[in-house]
């Protein structure tokens, strides 16, 4: 049945790549984006499609929300700040987008009980060494000094304030944790690695890995990530869940690095930046983040079916044509 789908962040690499697949599926989706990180051309090449509207403002217009949250019967939240880059840079604008813009959406939604679908990251799981990542495992962040860290804790306490809208107020949630979403529309301007790799593997720049690059990380094709907020769309069970999304498919940074330059055929350099002079003295990172598939794989059935390589491809694909 057609839904009226609302996506907060709309214009976003994510929000984009689950507007047109919700289009698609025959449902009539609205988009509102600030294009702060997020831009137009993401949503060009169906911006004129009779099921679809944007509007350009933030979630912190609140009469604007509640008119179109009001108009809705799924919200997908993806507005937040993204990327390691801009967290670091912008703490302040990072801690007051995520906690205050997922404030207004969930006060909003909740005088119709809305159903909410709340977007998280692997971040939360921080510091911990329990890999791979359970839904229900001990998240472990480190001082509130380190800059880095306030991403994930503003993340989490999205979360917390989700779940007790649905615990209190009985309103539908739905919190998924992404797992390095990948793919054609990403930017690397906000220090998202694998996009950064490729321009510079076609430019025959060097190659900057961030650390010492033995960090591993498992990245998930956006199509993958798209396919299970549509399946999750139809399950009532997932209701109150907190989910991974993501794949299980690890590699070190210096290894995607090595992929990447053979994929594009470059001659590029690979040299690694110490993080102190690539983000900020004292930088801390997690060495390993791997999720566990086990919950969602056994409410919708999912299982991500790109792998790096071809991810690697679609995304040389994406930057070349541009």
């Amino acid at each position: 049945m057609s839904k009226h789908v609302l996506i907060t962040g709309g214009a976003g690499f994510v929000g984009s790549h689950l507007a047109e697949a919700l289009l698609a599926a025959g449902h009539h989706v609205q988009v509102i984006d600030d294009l702060s990180t997020g831009t137009i051309n993401n949503i060009a090449a169906f911006k004129t499609h009779p099921r679809f509207r944007y509007v350009i403002d933030t979630v912190f217009n609140e009469s604007l929300t509640a008119e179109l949250v009001d108009a809705a019967d799924v919200v997908f939240h993806l507005a937040a700040a993204v990327g390691v880059k801009l967290i670091v840079e912008r703490p302040v604008h990072t801690i007051e987008t995520n906690v205050h813009g997922t404030e207004v959406v969930l006060r909003h939604a909740v005088k119709k009980r809305k159903v909410v679908f709340v977007a998280s990251t692997s971040e939360v799981y921080g510091k911990s060494a329990d890999v791979p990542f359970r839904e229900d495992a001990d998240l472990v962040l480190g001082a509130t000094t380190r800059h880095r860290w306030a991403y994930a804790c503003s993340k989490m306490l999205d979360e917390f304030h989700a779940l007790a809208y649905y615990k209190e107020r009985k309103l539908p949630v739905v919190v998924f944790r992404l797992f390095n979403t990948v793919g054609p529309r990403q930017t690397g301007q906000y220090g998202m690695v694998l996009p950064n790799f490729v321009r510079q593997a076609l430019a025959g720049e060097p190659i900057t890995v961030f650390g010492d690059g033995t960090q591993s990380r498992s990245f998930t094709y956006v199509g993958d990530v798209v396919r299970a907020l549509l399946a999750l769309m139809d399950e009532p069970a997932a209701i109150g869940e907190v989910l991974n999304i993501g794949n299980v498919e690890e590699v070190s940074i210096r290894g995607l690095a090595e992929r990447v330059r053979a994929a594009a055929g470059s001659s590029s350099d690979i040299v690694t930046i110490p993080y102190d002079q690539a983000y900020e003295s004292g930088f801390e990172d997690m060495p390993r983040r791997v999720p566990d598939l086990t919950k969602i794989r056994a409410l919708i059935g999912y299982e991500p079916q790109v792998g790096l390589d071809q991810i690697i491809q679609h995304v040389l694909a994406d930057f070349r044509a541009r």
